[in-house]
């Protein structure tokens, strides 16, 4: 018997209100009946410090270990962000540097799709192009096709937080498609 598969969904933005949070609500919302979706908290892991995270000196905190273990069973990720200083927020950057480390590290050669949401034009391009060098490192399999860059959110979203906008939708739909095809191979 096969094991359904899972999707563990990150949020870049911890703001109550965000529209990055809408979008990977919207974003699950997708996700077909047999695959499982989780979004997975960061919001208590600590700022990362080797000294923490030596096997043999010291036991990594409660918070990490409970977020590494949500990663862990994913097979595939959805990382929903907004652009910080023209990069990836810090506790997001944070908490994937938490997660990359050790062989045992829940992120490696898992297949992953990058989405954001802003309120400006840019629609966090600049963040996305960060996350590259990222994945490279950590041997993930991003679906890079097709982009998902939401510019000027506040017109997108409804006053309950549904996506409104039907071009987006589409888009978002085939990049939930195709992560899903890639988490299949």
């Amino acid at each position: 018997m096969e094991k359904n598969r899972k999707i563990v969904g990150l949020c870049g933005s911890l703001r109550k209100g965000s529209y990055n949070a809408m979008l990977l609500k919207f974003a699950a919302s997708l996700v077909p009946e047999g695959i499982d979706f989780e979004i997975a908290s960061f919001d208590d892991v600590p700022v990362y410090n080797a000294d923490d995270d030596i096997p043999e000196v010291a036991e990594r905190p409660a918070s990490v270990v409970k977020f590494r273990d949500a990663l862990a069973k994913a097979d595939a990720f959805v990382i929903v962000s907004p652009e910080y200083n023209y990069s990836i927020p810090g506790g997001l950057k944070n908490a994937i540097d938490w997660a990359s480390r050790g062989k045992d590290s829940p992120l490696m050669h898992k297949p992953v799709a990058l989405m954001g949401a802003t309120q400006g034009m840019w629609g966090t391009v600049r963040m996305q192009t960060a996350f590259l060098p990222v994945f490279t490192f950590l041997n993930m399999n991003p679906v890079l096709q097709p982009e998902v860059l939401v510019a000027q959110a506040q017109n997108k979203f409804d006053a309950d937080g549904n996506l409104i906008d039907e071009a987006a939708i589409g888009i978002i739909k085939r990049k939930i498609e195709n992560l899903i095809s890639a988490c299949s191979v």
